[in-house]
């Protein structure tokens, strides 16, 4: 056994005894805490979401360095990637139709999971001597849980800001360029190892050599494609508009019997189906895990639950809109069944649903550049992530090599196999998301008073 295999035995290990299950026992149950605590404020209260990234609430004298819309589309473009392509066709090949209901319930309970954690963000902010703001959990568990915890806090801090500098290498670095990687190679038969140099000289010119033009490029061709494929897989749903009940009923019926799940006695293959719809869950959307706070840090607004009701909005887009046109789109065609993984089933679906009106051979460059673009803007996202946590834990100074390194990783996710990197992926997600989650249940205090006190204030306008 050579020492990935090595390294990819531990991962699972750890991912099936340890990681997935402390994951799945805080998140679920942390996610009903706060809905209950705040009367299932991310239904009552989505109407006055919408209307602050209107712009209704916006106020130039406001101190931050963005506005409530900028703010949710930079956290938007860090998480709507991967996980609604690929990460959909990942759940429901591991996990049968039944996880995707397991998604939707992560993306329900995300909602108020972010609202929580962007509350303290901002709340905890800090400003740097050039007037930027610097926020994120590390900031909320140091300043916020000191009374509490003392030395701790820091220490807390500080490990959350190690785990949020893995992740980066993990959930918006390899997960992204591996899904790249295989899109080109699947869809062109381009190598790995020339797409894998190719992305990595990109990120890294955007990234270290601060070159704008590319970032320009991208911010007008992802809103382009994400229509694109947007609007091809709600055409293929239309086109099987009699048979949407029937996915329906597959999704709810293997969600608690797990028979589509690999393998395995009832109770195995339900687990499966179960881990695997909260781990893509958490992946697409990231709620609880602590990455989106760092960018609603920086939102111009005094009231910090006002910012903590735009971040409320993600998981309703990103999980359980985007993601579930991807899932209906793959069991509606029947892609689901057949011998395809990944980006690959995700392709086969489209392809097979626009060839029942004519169009042939588009699908997999729809897909292709689909991913192309989402996952490109969640690797310069994500490199923003790490290097506010490298900036807390080391200083300015080390930003730029971490850069480099940050490239590395876009290289070694292209041309490694899909199981390694994923497992990767899975593993470092909890390094983040278990610290996050305790800290959200210590100041769930804090939040609910900011809550009352904003709502309060705007009732008496």
């Amino acid at each position: 056994m050579g020492i990935l295999e090595k390294i990819d035995s531990l991962m699972v290990w750890y991912n099936d005894y340890i990681g997935g299950f402390a994951v799945l026992l805080m998140l679920i149950p942390t996610g009903l805490y706060f809905i209950f605590k705040l009367r299932f404020l991310n239904i009552t209260k989505l109407r006055h979401s919408i209307l602050v990234v209107a712009g209704k609430y916006d106020r130039d004298e406001d101190k931050g360095d963005v506005n409530h819309f900028k703010a949710l589309t930079t956290a938007l473009s860090a998480t709507v990637g991967t996980g609604n392509i690929v990460g959909v066709a990942l759940a429901i090949g591991w996990g049968g139709p039944g996880a995707i209901f397991w998604m939707w319930v992560t993306g329900f309970l995300g909602m108020i999971l972010k609202y929580s954690e962007c509350t303290l963000s901002h709340k905890f902010r800090r400003f740097n001597s050039d007037g930027s703001v610097s926020g994120g959990p590390m900031y909320y568990m140091e300043h916020g849980l000191k009374n509490k915890l003392g030395g701790l806090a820091k220490v807390m801090a500080v490990i959350f800001a190690v785990a949020a500098i893995l992740c980066s290498l993990g959930t918006g670095n390899m997960a992204q360029s591996n899904s790249m990687s295989e899109a080109l190679l699947g869809t062109y038969h381009i190598n790995k190892y020339i797409s894998g140099g190719i992305i990595a000289l990109l990120s890294l010119l955007v990234i270290v050599g601060g070159i704008k033009r590319i970032a320009e490029v991208t911010s007008r061709l992802v809103p382009f494609m994400a229509i694109v494929y947007f609007l091809s897989a709600i055409l293929i749903i239309a086109l099987e508009y009699d048979r949407i009940p029937y996915a329906f009923t597959v999704i709810f019926a293997d969600a608690f019997t797990g028979k589509a799940a690999a393998g395995g006695f009832f109770g195995s293959a339900f687990l499966m189906t179960l881990l695997m719809g909260v781990r893509r869950g958490l992946f697409s959307n990231e709620a609880g895990q602590g990455s989106a706070p760092i960018a609603h840090a920086a939102a111009k607004t005094e009231w910090p639950a006002r910012e903590g009701l735009v971040a409320s909005l993600e998981p309703l887009v990103d999980t359980i809109i985007i993601c579930t046109l991807t899932a209906l789109m793959i069991i509606l065609t029947g892609a689901w069944e057949l011998d395809k993984e990944g980006v690959r089933m995700t392709t086969l679906a489209m392809e097979t649903g626009l060839s029942k009106i004519g169009i042939e051979g588009i699908g997999k460059h729809i897909v292709a550049g689909g991913l192309m673009m989402f996952a490109f803007s969640t690797i310069i996202s994500w490199s923003y992530y790490g290097s506010r946590a490298v900036n807390y834990l080391f200083g300015e100074k080390y930003i730029k090599p971490y850069g480099y390194v940050y490239g590395a990783f876009v290289f070694l996710g292209a041309i490694w196999g899909l199981d390694l990197v994923w497992h990767f992926v899975d593993m470092v997600i909890t390094f983040m998301t278990i610290p996050n989650l305790i800290a959200l249940l210590l100041l769930s205090s804090v939040v609910v008073n900011e809550t009352k006190k904003y709502f309060a204030a705007m009732n008496k306008q």
